[in-house]
């Protein structure tokens, strides 16, 4: 009896007239918009400026995708410098392969160069990004969906996924194997969740929400890629990017202890972001002296106030002293 299996899609590719478009490309953004978006959430929470998160993401986002390609490209080169191989083909990143390792490195470079321009700690940004990355990496897995690559073993679980597609040497894949990319991708969901959570019961601060991102992140991807079967270098039985997993993951697990111990609770607000703070005073500033200049002006002549609108002493005697003479006038 057959079992329901998750299908593919019969092409990752659709055209607008001349010009393709890529489901793969197409996720990467999306995925970008939404870590973009929920980390400025999160960054003005904390009270830095709306378009903080944005301005230093022009920065990162350029840079992790270049640092994602190349790790790509380096660890995975027997793809395109064998002999019969074709190296522009390192190139064509819209055919999938992007090492997260390379993204995170790399885009950490760029989000620091954003950082100093808009004069704001590292750290804080990350934390407020951190839980976006996890569902970037969600929504850009699906692109691998897209593109019929990087699954697991053979399988007969219900969920397996279907693969039928054409290699670029002739050979034809077919059969069904574990989803390793909708493992990975609801296991970052469920990373997110958890930061979050973290986040807000134990008030995490200076890089740590950051690195439990890393740390909930990398013995998920140290499963699947146990379970994928796409060519790999290995060392002592392990590919290569388990190694580089646990290497993060014990990094991640001594920085989240050091920091605490180092540098407890969170950043302030006027420490995370000076140019945020700067213009709401300038705004409160403005807005009391807009109250200011609407309050009523008192026009009453001089001469027709009485003693107790006096403002000088003086002035108020000699206000009693012509109220007096006139009143004398008045009786004789």
């Amino acid at each position: 009896m057959d079992l329901a299996y998750i299908p593919s899609p019969s092409r990752g590719v659709l055209y607008l007239g001349p010009i393709p478009l890529r489901a793969y490309a197409f996720c990467i953004i999306i995925g970008v918009v939404v870590a973009v978006w929920l980390g400025s959430k999160r960054w003005v929470a904390r009270g830095g400026g709306r378009h903080t998160v944005g301005d230093i993401a022009v920065w990162a986002v350029p840079f992790g995708l270049v640092g994602g390609r190349l790790y790509h490209v380096i660890t995975d080169n027997q793809l395109y410098f064998r002999e019969g191989k074709h190296p522009l083909d390192a190139l064509k990143i819209w055919e999938g392969g992007l090492g997260i390792w390379g993204a995170i490195a790399f885009g950490a470079v760029g989000a620091w160069i954003g950082a100093r321009r808009r004069g704001v700690p590292l750290p804080a940004w990350a934390d407020a990004l951190a839980p976006g990355i996890a569902l970037a990496q969600a929504i850009g897995r699906w692109g691998n969906w897209f593109n019929q690559e990087l699954y697991g073993k053979p399988t007969t679980l219900p969920w397996g996924l279907e693969i039928d597609k054409t290699l670029p040497n002739g050979d034809v894949v077919t059969g069904v194997y574990h989803p390793t990319f909708l493992y990975e991708s609801l296991w970052c969901v469920l990373v997110a969740v958890l930061v979050i959570w973290a986040d807000k019961r134990f008030t995490l601060g200076h890089g740590r929400a950051f690195a439990l991102y890393v740390a909930l992140y990398t013995p998920g991807r140290f499963w699947t890629e146990w379970l994928r079967i796409d060519e790999a270098h290995r060392f002592f039985g392990l590919r290569l990017n388990d190694w580089v997993a646990i290497l993060v993951f014990i990094g991640a697990v001594v920085y989240l202890v050091v920091s605490a111990r180092l540098r407890p609770g969170r950043e302030d607000p006027d420490e995370i972001d000076p140019q945020a703070t700067r213009e709401r005073a300038e705004a409160a500033a403005a807005a009391a002296g807009a109250g200011a200049g609407d309050a009523p002006v008192d026009d009453t002549p001089k001469d027709a106030k009485g003693p107790e609108d006096a403002k000088d002493p003086k002035d108020a005697k000699s206000v009693q002293a012509a109220k007096a003479a006139k009143d004398s006038e008045k009786s004789s």
